[in-house]
């Protein structure tokens, strides 16, 4: 049986780990299991005592718009979380010699790049949450493996609406959606996200990798998708402008394109994940 230690597993992502992989061992340590990332006493018994020899760590403050609103605040949670939280995970598994599997972020990067970012462009966070885990890959790299993830979406899942989601709750109810259509993203289908997790658990090589999507698009290109593969009417999905945005005051920065090469994914683990296209196909499956 695979055993592995987890951060942050009722999360997006690392639910449907669990889902995907019911024969896997997981131990999540968690508030709820008594654990906190923030204070290392609670984790040394799991860490001392299991026999998983990987740590994968999802747990991370995600919420971009509260972030901002700590910026530049090390006592606050987003830092703490995202950066001390790490730090003591990537600690523990040095002291019990487990391997990290850190999850990031493809808001490391500014956008400037006109084509896709790959593992070894320069990195450039533009706002707070960026910067958090743009501080966390440096605490993992390089005797880990960061795993860099972007735009996830799934067919459920309550707790936490991503934005495909929100397009089709949009849609569903006749309402117009405006999205950007110079900000380019890279979304990745979660069920992609935890097949491939399985792969890099399983043979843990060390680096920098980026499991995402096959590829990118536009947000105003991405609701057009969306609209055709669901039936809904396309005209409902109209065009806005991230750089109009950006002109307005207090407006959050937003990097203007996101798009991220896989291909060393694929290079090194034999798995291709779904374009946008595929994914939506079989989220609409899974749905019906």
């Amino acid at each position: 049986m695979t055993e592995v230690i987890t951060t942050g597993l009722s999360g997006l992502v690392g639910s449907r780990l669990l889902e995907i992989f019911p024969d896997y061992r997981l131990q999540d340590l968690s508030l709820d299991s008594g654990h906190d990332v923030l204070k290392p006493n609670t984790l040394v018994d799991t860490f001392s005592r299991s026999p998983a020899k990987t740590v994968l760590h999802f747990a991370a403050f995600t919420d971009t718009n509260a972030a901002w609103e700590q910026r530049g605040d090390k006592n606050g949670l987003c830092y703490q979380l995202n950066v001390i939280g790490t730090k003591n995970i990537a600690d523990l598994c040095r002291q019990y010699h487990k391997h990290l599997i850190h999850i990031s972020t493809d808001y490391v990067f500014d956008g400037s790049k006109t084509t896709s970012y790959t593992e070894t462009d320069t990195l450039n966070p533009l706002d707070w949450y960026a910067q958090t885990k743009y501080d966390a890959e440096k605490v993992v790299s390089p005797e880990f493996t960061v795993i860099r993830i972007a735009s996830p979406y799934r067919a459920i899942f309550n707790a936490k609406i991503d934005l495909v989601r929100k397009i089709i709750g949009k849609l569903k109810n006749n309402e117009v959606c405006k999205l950007f259509a110079d900000q380019y993203t890279t979304p990745t289908f979660i069920d992609d996200i935890a097949i491939g997790l399985g792969k890099v658990i399983n043979n843990p090589l060390l680096g920098i990798y980026h499991l995402v999507g096959s590829s990118s698009q536009s947000v105003y290109d991405m609701g057009q998708q969306i609209a055709n593969i669901f039936g809904f009417d396309q005209k409902l999905i109209q065009p806005s402008s991230l750089a109009d945005y950006l002109k307005t005051d207090n407006a959050r920065p937003y990097a203007p394109n996101l798009s991220l090469s896989n291909q060393k994914f694929i290079d090194n683990y034999s798995f291709t994940p779904k374009t946008l296209s595929e994914g939506l196909a079989e989220m609409k499956k899974q749905l019906t």
